[in-house]
């Protein structure tokens, strides 16, 4: 009878915290409310703290009008008239100030779709961070992290993806992705809590005292 070994998940180096989308129109009373973004703040802001020269902010700007996005990018947005800059309140595409608050050190990259790598500056900037692997959190797990992490796999950087640290409006698509990300994309993609992130990936204080026992 096979044993079935799980894969080991190797230490993190060379990284950077992409933390997607935690705008205000994915919050509480916002035209995109993501209920579960309340119970995943705390981690983020937690991973954030550790990382804020580490991470990269993404935001989703929708576009002034709906013409102003081709092809049915144009129906979407004729869908959701009130997300479009002409009716959304001022303030509705900042991060949320749990966050905010890390800008600077962290840098904020603006993002036409759905990945982040719809933004010609991050793919750039990752490399003249000589970045090799992409720690992603952030909204939502079954759209914008998904579209995130399948580009990050497309261009060669590892992927891991905390699982405590996403949410999502539909439990059924974060369980759905969760899934996929484990038994699909093993060999690009791993999946962690942010307590093994913290193990995986410590402060550089941390690993500078354990480099110098």
């Amino acid at each position: 009878m096979m044993t079935l070994v799980k894969n080991t998940v190797q230490p993190i180096a060379d990284a950077v915290h992409i933390c997607v989308d935690m705008q205000n129109i994915f919050a509480k009373g916002g035209v995109w409310e993501t209920p579960w973004m309340d119970r995943v703040l705390p981690a983020i802001v937690a991973l954030t703290a550790a990382k804020a020269e580490r991470t990269v902010f993404t935001r989703f700007i929708t576009p002034e009008t709906a013409d102003k996005r081709p092809g049915r990018w144009q129906q979407y947005f004729r869908r959701w008239a009130q997300a479009t800059r002409a009716h959304l309140a001022p303030g509705q595409l900042e991060l949320v100030p749990e966050l905010e608050r890390f800008v600077p050190p962290a840098l904020v990259v603006d993002k036409p779709g759905y990945s982040a790598f719809s933004s010609p500056r991050l793919y750039p900037l990752l490399v003249q961070r000589n970045v090799g692997t992409v720690v992603l959190s952030g909204t939502e797990t079954d759209v914008c992290v998904l579209a995130t992490a399948l580009g990050a796999v497309d261009f060669g950087f590892r992927v891991v993806i905390v699982e405590d640290a996403l949410c999502s409006s539909l439990d059924a698509g974060h369980d759905a992705l969760m899934t996929l990300y484990r038994n699909r994309f093993s060999e690009q993609i791993d999946v962690v809590t942010l307590d093994e992130l913290k193990v995986l990936w410590p402060d550089e204080d941390a690993r500078r005292m354990a480099a110098s026992r």
